[in-house]
This record gives structure tokens, sequence and C-alpha cells, in this order.
């Protein structure tokens, strides 16, 4: 059995593509790991081919129970939210934090292939074989171990229905295609992306990003005052990025208007509002995967985004 499988990667795509060879599944929000079963020994790898099996012990202990000799199953450790949605956040917080030492015992697993099955090489077999044999090793619903399901067919119809719901996104993945490492379009992901107007309290300068604006410092509203949420430092070009900093520096101030932590940079007065897409928010309170879109206009109504109370 091979020690490592480069994991296929799912291509970013505006819209879901459509035909009878493409099949849908949610987009789970953790950590993709591939979890080997072999006589006597269990390990859980993450992408990047680290050995995590220590800080996901109960997903390990769940693998040692299949009735296989040996196999390599994709997927993702999850951690469920109270409306069972996966959190990353949570995920995260289990794990002690970012460079965090702690086992998440909560964490579930979510199986979307299966690559190596008693002895037997399945990449070279086209998805729905490799999903008929997941689906017969993972016949029990419950578990800490469950089969990530085949959610329909009409990526359009999908999209609209995950996002409404607060789901990450959806991946299509075409039924025809051998398993194949890297983002090859075999497999494809269509995101729910959440865009609002943040004030715009400051920005870390740097010598190579593109117009010196490293990262951007974001607040949003709390009741009637402004509150810290993170930074964006993707989205800009060159002429954007040089056009943003000159606005910037003209409206420079001693120190910070609200309480960035530790953070340093150029302090600005928060009167000019970005636009930022952005994925999702963070255990605690922070934007997650955000990119600059543009500034608002005040002939746009521009307004700041409220946090709930």
């Amino acid at each position: 059995m091979p020690a490592r499988i480069e994991p296929c990667l799912a291509l970013l795509k505006s819209k879901p593509p459509v035909g009878r060879q493409w099949m849908y599944e949610v987009k789970w929000d953790g950590y993709r790991l591939a979890v080997h079963i072999e006589p006597g020994r269990v390990s859980v790898i993450t992408r990047g081919g680290h050995d995590w099996t220590e800080r996901f012990p109960s997903i390990a202990s769940a693998a040692r129970h299949l009735e296989v000799e040996t196999a390599i199953l994709d997927g993702e450790a999850v951690v469920l939210n109270e409306q069972n949605r996966s959190d990353f956040g949570a995920l995260q917080q289990a794990l002690g934090g970012r460079g965090g030492k702690r086992s998440a015992e909560e964490a579930l697993f979510f199986a979307f292939d299966l690559l190596y099955l008693n002895g037997q090489d399945l990449t070279r077999l086209p998805l729905h074989g490799r999903r008929s044999l997941l689906e017969k090793m993972l016949h029990v619903e419950e578990g800490v171990i469950r089969l990530s399901e085949d959610i329909g067919s009409d990526g359009a119809l999908l999209i609209d229905a995950a996002c409404q719901m607060g789901l990450e996104g959806i991946i299509g993945k075409n039924i025809d295609m051998p398993y194949r490492a890297g983002r090859n379009g075999d497999w494809v992901k269509i995101k729910c992306v959440q865009s609002e107007g943040f004030a715009i309290v400051g920005y870390e300068p740097s010598r190579v990003a593109l117009g010196g604006i490293g990262r951007l410092l974001l607040a949003a509203r709390k009741g009637d005052q402004l509150v810290y949420v993170g930074g964006v430092g993707t989205g800009f070009t060159a002429k954007t990025g040089t056009a943003l900093r000159r606005h910037l520096d003209a409206i420079a101030v001693p120190k910070a208007a609200i309480d960035v932590g530790k953070r340093k940079g150029v302090f600005v007065k928060p009167v000019v509002v970005a636009e930022i897409e952005f994925r999702a928010w963070t255990h605690d309170g922070k934007l997650r995967h955000a990119s600059f879109k543009g500034l608002r206009e005040e002939a746009d109504a521009a307004s700041v985004y409220r946090l709930p109370d």
C-alpha cells in the first residue's frame, strides 16, 4: 500500500458545470485528511503529508473498526456546530488554535473517496466505481466516519440552496474520471461568498506588496462603536493599491481609532469604507478568506457592516 497519494484538488469555479457526468457534495469546512488502514496500524495523514493520528484519535479509533484489511480513505475532518454545519473555527479551537497541540476528540470524518482497498489500487477506476465501493463500506449513517453524501446533479439549484442554508458551498465531481492529483478540473468548487462594507482603520505597509499595502485593517460596527474584525491582503492591483495608499496617507492619524491589539502600521481616520468579499467568520470574530473589491462611495450610501448584538 502506498505511504501517500497526492490529493485531487478542486478547481474554483464561479458557476457549477452542467451535465450527466457531474455529481455534487457539500463543501466541508475542515481539514483534508487521508486515513490509511493496515493490519495493526491506522495513520491519519494531512494534505501536506504530516502524520496527525494523535491529533484525531476518535477518527483513528473508528477506522480500526472498519471491516477491511487495507484501505485509504480520502475525506475531511470537521466539527459540526449546533446547526449541524461544519465549523472551521470550532475545529481549530478543538485542536488548540493555529499551531496548537490538542487532539480533536469531537471531530468527525466525512469520507468522499476510496483510493485503495484490500490490496487493490482504485485510483484508476472512475469515480462512480470508487463511490460504489465506499458506500458499501460506510453503510452506517451515524458514527465518527461518515459518507459525504451525493446531494444531486443540479448544481445551480444546489449552490443556491447551500448559500441559503449558510453552508460554505458545494463540490462538483466528474464521475467518469479516475483519481488524478492536483487541480485538473475533475473536481470543482463553487463557494458561497459574502460581501459587505467595512471601515478602514489603517494598513500595514509592505515593500513587496502591490501598491505598498501589505494588509488593510478593518472594522465593523457593534452597537455605537467600531470593533476590529481583522484584515485583508488580497484583491489589490498595483494601480488600485497605489491609489488607495495615497488616499489613506492623506487621512493618517498618530494612533488607531479603535483597539487593534499590538498591530503596528499606518493608522487612519475611519471614514473610508471598503467593500470586502469574504467566506466566513473565525471563532474569535475575524474575517476569513477576505478579498478587497474596492472602495464604497458616499453617493452609494456606503454603510459599515453591523455585527449582531
